[in-house]
């Protein structure tokens, strides 16, 4: 088993917990005082892409790509000449060919294409309390920054102030205001997914969206996650609640209607119910029966009127992957996230969670092999998301140049939840009158943050972009943990333009495997990438002839 390095000395970060691929903590506390890469790049931004105490200092690598199998393993091509993608009215002279030049905007879609400012999305944010918690800093980061945001499965099915009249929902404050608050401050770029589950195709969602939303609706269909390969879940310690999310249909468990449930929670021998969503096609038995019942579900949401719909799948095996790249592709649809093992999640089975499925990298070498066989057939490719365990810029690129030329988004679960832990534990401890409304853990700024100040201003490198795009007016507003998630995604920008430039590629969409080789022969067999100094070897020799 490799063993990720909890700390790094030469940006001055280090993890509370356990260190995973990601750079992040196997368990993320939204109270965390810090630091990892993650939560400092929050804060700080694009400094974070360089070593600390410059002047003072020289850095070297732990170069660790010669170790096993994953995305750490994979290194990025580096070019001595030429220049392409250039935006038009530049020239390939050094004057332009910088890297605040690469461009970063993207789209994905079928016939109607979404536009986003640069190749990140976040990942499914459900019925989880702390999704729910959190949601304002993170669409509204994430609108401001032009990347979409998916709501996550059953939000209608956990709203206790939803209506649900013949099997139909007709009113979910809580699903309107997920949409709403991303709405508010959506610019063009970006979208907001729904995703819908067993429950919450019972309960009538895509019926509801379509109708309240229109044109802004965008529906994601779940097969099922990187986390676990079960329904979502969520822990509830109240009794009662527990009552009515069974009473709406959802398996509990500990089944809170039983009377000796009843006696040993009265009695604290149980604390907590863990609720549970059900399994898709389980009265189906083969492909073909798959295939018909998604083809007609499609159908159906093109009716309603829907023009984009996506669908993610999980790391299940290679025949799940083949029919979720082939039936999204013989249905159009606009997006297709594929996400690995690796990832995390706000509520899984812990054990499942790391034995289960098909690790990221492994999923997504195979995505690009199976995208490849129906594209040599004639097929025009769904476009796709790749996600699991994802974090940094270096992670962009290499899932992007892994899936190219079929991958436009990058998909970010924990990494994004991270600012807006951060920035809403910040307002919360400089404003305690609204600590508790933005669900605040902090006091008190910690020491490590007050050595970069103590107000907004001074904390977050990217305040001041933030105010001037919505206004020193609107400001107000504005979460802190949006500014931190607008800072993240700054640094995450920056840091991709510069591996970019750095292949001599100036538009994101130039990105090609070419620009990658494997650090070790077991990446180059599993991936189908190049052991590094057998990539360009045969140019090597041509030229030593010259």
């Amino acid at each position: 088993m490799i063993q990720w390095p909890k700390s790094n000395d030469v940006l001055g970060t280090n993890n509370r917990g356990d260190a995973t691929e990601s750079g992040l903590c196997t368990l993320c506390r939204s109270d965390c005082k810090g630091r990892c890469e993650t939560w400092l790049a929050s804060l700080r931004g694009r400094s974070l892409l360089y070593p600390r105490s410059f002047g003072h200092v020289t850095a070297g690598s732990r170069n660790l790509t010669h170790v096993g199998v994953s995305y750490n393993a994979l290194r990025i091509q580096g070019y001595s000449y030429g220049a392409v993608g250039l935006p038009p009215g530049l020239s390939n002279s050094p004057e332009d060919c910088i890297f605040p030049n690469v461009r970063l905007e993207t789209e994905f879609g079928w016939l109607v294409k979404t536009k986003c400012r640069m190749p990140l999305m976040t990942g499914a944010l459900g019925s989880t309390f702390v999704a729910a918690k959190y949601w304002d800093p993170l669409a509204i980061g994430a609108a401001l920054v032009g990347i979409p945001i998916v709501v996550g499965e059953n939000v209608v099915g956990v709203d206790q102030q939803a209506e649900i009249k013949d099997g139909r929902v007709v009113r979910s404050p809580e699903l309107d205001r997920r949409v709403q608050t991303y709405l508010r401050y959506y610019d063009g770029y970006g979208a907001i997914l729904v995703q819908m589950n067993v429950e919450d195709t019972r309960n009538g969602v895509a019926e509801y969206v379509i109708e309240r939303y229109g044109d802004h609706a965008v529906i994601e269909l779940k097969w099922g996650q990187g986390a676990k390969n079960i329904g979502g879940e969520i822990q509830v310690t109240n009794i009662e609640y527990a009552r009515f999310l069974k009473q709406r249909g959802y398996l509990v468990d500990p089944d809170p209607d039983k009377l000796e449930v009843q006696e040993a929670f009265r009695h604290g021998a149980i604390r907590s119910f863990a609720r549970h969503s059900r399994l898709g096609y389980t009265d189906l038995n083969n492909a073909n029966a798959v295939r018909e019942a998604f083809m007609e579900q499609i159908a159906y949401l093109r009716r309603l009127g829907y023009k984009r719909i996506t669908l993610k799948t999980g790391s299940y095996g290679m025949e799940a992957l083949a029919m979720a790249i082939k039936f999204a592709t013989e249905a159009q649809l606009d997006l297709l996230t594929i996400d690995g093992s690796g990832g995390g999640t706000g509520m899984s089975p812990w054990n499942m969670m790391e034995h289960w499925g098909v690790p990221s990298i492994f999923l997504h070498a195979k995505a690009y092999e199976y995208a490849s066989i129906l594209a040599s057939k004639g097929n025009h490719i769904v476009d796709m998301a790749f996600a699991g365990g994802l974090a940094r810029e270096d992670h962009i690129f290499k899932a992007l140049a892994l899936g190219a030329p079929y991958t436009k988004l990058v998909c970010m679960g924990r990494a994004l939840m991270i600012p807006a832990f951060l920035g809403s534990n910040i307002e919360g401890a400089l404003n305690p009158d609204v600590r508790e409304r933005v669900h605040g853990n902090w006091d008190t700024l910690p020491p490590n943050m007050v050595e970069f100040g103590t107000q907004p201003e001074e904390i977050f490198a990217g305040y001041y972009d933030v105010r001037a795009k919505v206004g020193a007016e609107e400001m107000k507003n504005i979460p802190y943990g949006a500014v931190a998630l607008w800072t993240l995604a700054d640094k995450l920008a920056a840091g991709l333009q510069q591996l970019l430039a750095g292949v001599r590629k100036f538009s994101v969409s130039e990105i090609s495997r070419q620009d990658l080789f494997s650090g070790n022969r077991e990446t180059e067999r599993e991936t189908g990438i190049p052991f590094m100094t057998d990539v360009q070897d045969d140019v090597a020799r041509a030229i030593l002839e010259m």
